[in-house]
């Protein structure tokens, strides 16, 4: 299968894409893993991407497309992919069908995460991380310390992220709705959007987004 994962930021993408990946038996291509891969063997495309982000400037779409081309032409893609975090928005996504197109290639399903903007920014915003090394996470919600701003690991001082602020979070939440949002109503047009609700447990979001993708390819 070929999928392409979308939802906002808070979702759980990460997480369930790497069981999702691992269920379907396709790898998880990740943007975030892409630009780090290419960066630390010093590709010709991760040069380029570094030369831009060093400037304080976004790296233009062609530069992600051709990271997503090369990935996409690996071995281990040949029978499918999960895609997460690209497409970022609708020139992208357009981009995307021309080169499955050029490949022989289309996709299968695009996956919808919907979770409510409230859940979205108490469970990025109530994250606290060690400052120690080992970096371990809690929630004030969803897993508290056994003392309040305590590691339970190390007894090191937890702290909440300048880009986990609730501000902060509603920021990247306009910057989703404007520029990604819209590829969910792209993908409608073509009938690959299965939407689910990103809310419970871990196993049980899982759970529900195999039989969705199973019910939208059985109702190809």
């Amino acid at each position: 299968m070929r999928i392409v994962l979308v939802g906002p930021p808070g979702a759980g993408k990460g997480t369930q894409a790497a069981f999702l990946a691992k269920n379907l038996l396709i790898p998880h291509i990740s943007t975030g893993d892409l630009f780090r891969a290419n960066i630390s063997q010093q590709t010709e495309l991760g040069k380029l991407a570094k030369s831009y982000m060093d400037a304080g400037n976004l790296v233009p779409d062609e530069v992600t497309i051709a990271m997503a081309k090369d990935r996409m032409e690996q071995p281990d893609a040949e029978n499918g992919f999960l895609l997460d975090g690209f497409p970022r928005n609708v020139s992208q996504a357009e981009a995307l069908d021309e080169l499955l197109e050029t490949e022989g290639m289309q996709l299968d399903a695009v996956l919808d995460l919907e979770v409510p903007e409230d859940e979205v920014v108490k469970r990025i915003a109530g994250r606290r991380v060690c400052r120690n090394e080992s970096a371990h996470v809690f929630h004030v919600t969803y897993k508290p310390p056994a003392k309040d701003g305590v590691c339970d690991e190390c007894g090191g001082e937890l702290y909440q992220r300048d880009d986990d602020s609730e501000e902060t979070v509603r920021k990247r939440l306009e910057v989703y709705h404007t520029q990604t949002e819209p590829i969910i109503d792209y993908y409608k047009a073509q009938g690959l959007v299965v939407t689910i609700s990103a809310l419970g447990k871990v196993e049980d979001v899982t759970t529900r987004a195999m039989e969705a993708l199973k019910r939208g390819e059985d109702g190809k």
